[in-house]
C-alpha cells in the first residue's frame, strides 16, 4: 500500500525532480552519409529516413540539426572509386576530406566526428589491406595507412576521430601519429567494444561496405564474449583512448554497464542501422508506440551507462524532446 501511494505522488514535476535518468540533445551524435556530386540526396529502402548526399545537401542537413540543438555528427564517407587499399580515404582530395572542409566552413560551430575505416573505400569491403596469401586482414599493414587516414582527417579539420576498424593496436598507432604531427589535444573515440553481429545489414547498404568475401569475424568481437569485451576496451583505454564505445548498442547493454564500472572514461554506445531499422518498420507497419519506443530505447542507454548515444534516431528524439519543453 505505501509503495503504490508514494508512486501516486510522484506526478508532474515532481516525478521529473526525482527521476534518475535523463536524455539531452546533448547526448547525440548523428551519422551522415556523404558522396560525390550535387543536389543528391537518396533515401536507403532498408533505413527509412537516412539519406546518401552530396556535400551541398550534407550542409543544409547541418543547418537543419541546429535547429534540432544537434551540433554533433560523424562523417562515413562513399567514394565514386574503390581500390584494394581504400586511396579516396588517404588523399587530402578524397570525399571525407572535402566534406570536412567544406562543413568546418559553413558550420565552424558543428563538431565533426570522423569514422576512419577501409570498407566503405575498398573494392573488397574489408576494414583494412588483405593479405593474398591467406585472404585475411593484415594488420599491421593496416595500422600503417590507418595512421595516414588519421592525418587527412586532421589536417581537413575533425574535431575527433573514430577509428572503427578493430585492429589490434590502432589507439596506440594513431595517438602516436596524431601526436607526431602535431595534433597532440585531437581526441580519439576508440571503437572498443565492437561485436561482429548480425545488426549492421543496413548500415552496408547505405554505407555500400558489404565484404566481397568472408566476413569481419576475425577482427571483430564474437557476441558470445563478456570477459573479452570489456579487455578489449581497458586496453584502448591504456593505449590512450579518451572515449570508449560498445557496438551495437540494444543487445549489448550489460557490456556496456560493465565497461561503464570497469574505465573511468566517458563511454559511447552506436545504436545501429539493425536497431533503427526494426523500430522504423514496427512502427510504420503500427506495431508499436513508435515514439515510446524510441525513448525509452535511448533511456535505456543512458540508464546502463552511455554518456554518448551516436543513433539515426537523433533528429526524432530532439524533437520529441523538444515538444516535452
Amino acid at each position: 500500500m505505501f509503495q503504490r501511494f508514494r508512486r501516486t505522488r510522484l506526478n508532474g514535476h515532481l516525478r521529473s525532480l526525482v527521476r534518475e535518468t535523463s536524455v539531452s540533445v546533448n547526448d547525440f551524435i548523428y551519422p551522415l552519409f556523404v558522396r560525390s556530386g550535387e543536389g543528391i540526396k537518396t533515401e536507403i529502402s532498408s533505413m527509412p529516413g537516412v539519406f546518401q548526399m552530396s556535400i551541398d545537401e550534407v550542409l543544409k542537413e547541418c543547418e537543419e540539426l541546429k535547429k534540432l540543438g544537434l551540433y554533433a555528427i560523424i562523417l562515413f564517407g562513399i567514394p565514386d572509386v574503390k581500390d584494394s587499399i581504400g586511396s579516396d580515404s588517404l588523399c587530402e582530395h578524397g570525399i571525407i576530406a572535402k566534406a570536412i572542409r567544406a562543413i568546418k566552413k559553413a558550420h565552424p560551430e558543428m563538431f565533426v566526428v570522423t569514422d576512419l575505416c577501409f570498407c566503405e573505400y575498398t573494392d573488397h569491403g574489408h576494414c583494412g589491406i588483405i593479405d593474398t596469401k591467406t585472404q585475411s586482414v593484415n594488420n599491421d599493414a593496416t595500422l600503417e595507412i590507418s595512421a595516414k587516414q588519421a592525418i587527412v582527417h586532421a589536417k581537413a579539420g575533425a574535431d575527433m576521430i573514430a577509428p572503427s576498424g578493430m585492429m589490434d593496436g590502432i589507439i596506440q598507432t594513431l595517438r602516436e601519429a596524431l601526436d607526431g604531427a602535431g595534433y597532440v589535444n585531437l581526441p580519439i573515440m576508440s571503437y572498443s567494444t565492437k561485436f561482429a553481429s548480425g545488426y549492421y545489414g543496413p548500415f552496408r547498404d547505405v554505407a555500400e561496405s558489404a565484404p566481397s568475401f568472408g566476413d569481419r569475424a576475425s577482427y571483430q568481437m564474437d557476441p558470445a564474449n563478456r570477459r573479452e569485451a570489456i579487455a578489449e576496451s581497458i586496453s584502448d583505454e591504456r593505449q590512450g583512448a579518451d572515449i570508449l564505445m560498445v557496438k551495437p548498442a540494444l543487445a549489448y547493454l550489460d557490456i556496456v554497464r560493465e565497461i561503464k564500472d570497469n574505465s573511468s572514461l566517458p563511454l559511447a554506445v552506436y545504436n545501429v542501422s539493425g536497431e533503427y531499422a526494426m523500430l522504423k518498420f514496427a512502427g510504420m507497419n503500427n506495431l508499436i508506440d513508435y515514439n515510446r519506443v524510441v525513448m525509452e530505447t535511448m533511456i535505456s542507454f543512458k540508464r546502463a551507462g552511455a554518456d554518448i548515444i551516436i543513433s539515426y534516431h537523433a533528429k526524432e528524439v530532439a524533437k520529441l524532446l523538444q515538444k516535452q519543453s
